[in-house]
């Protein structure tokens, strides 16, 4: 388990001050549709792109959510702190009413993005080989609409 005081102090998180939280959420707004955009593109011609994409899209608009909903940007160790924050708000019994009622859904969330980092890092360094890249089809369209669609769907009903 994580504190978010300890990652403040460790200056993993900060907070997000008030001249630079548009920008900031303008980044991740765009950004996190970039990827789901290049993500679905590239399902038959770089499998192993739409993957990694696909996942970076579902990091992207975790953090956006961690900004827009807590104030908090990620600033080191990113994909574990995200994770690990995502995690901390749904244990936080004082959040907002919104995701109070979503607590269940978001549940499920940390351990898909979690997931999603582990296939990621897997299809990053694949051969390229025939055989290989007719599985990473199958696979990067399986990934794109079992794990990141539907991640991305709960997400967007929170924000």
């Amino acid at each position: 388990m994580v504190n978010i005081d300890t990652l403040l102090k460790k200056g993993r998180i900060s907070r997000i001050g008030e001249l630079e939280i548009e920008r900031y959420v303008n980044f991740f707004e765009s950004s996190y549709k970039d990827n789901l955009e290049h993500c679905k593109f590239n399902i038959e011609k770089f499998p192993r792109w739409s993957i990694i994409s696909g996942y970076y899209a579902m990091h992207d608009l975790t953090k956006l959510i961690i900004a827009k909903k807590f104030g908090i940007k990620v600033n080191f160790k990113v994909h574990l702190t995200t994770i690990q924050l995502l995690r901390e708000f749904l244990k936080n019994k004082e959040l907002t009413k919104h995701l109070e009622k979503a607590y269940k859904e978001f549940l499920s969330l940390a351990n898909d993005l979690e997931e999603a980092k582990k296939e990621r890092t897997r299809v990053q360094y694949y051969t390229g080989t025939s055989f290989l890249l007719e599985e990473y089809k199958k696979r990067a369209k399986e990934f794109y609409e079992s794990i990141v669609i539907v991640y991305i769907n709960k997400i967007l009903s929170l924000l």
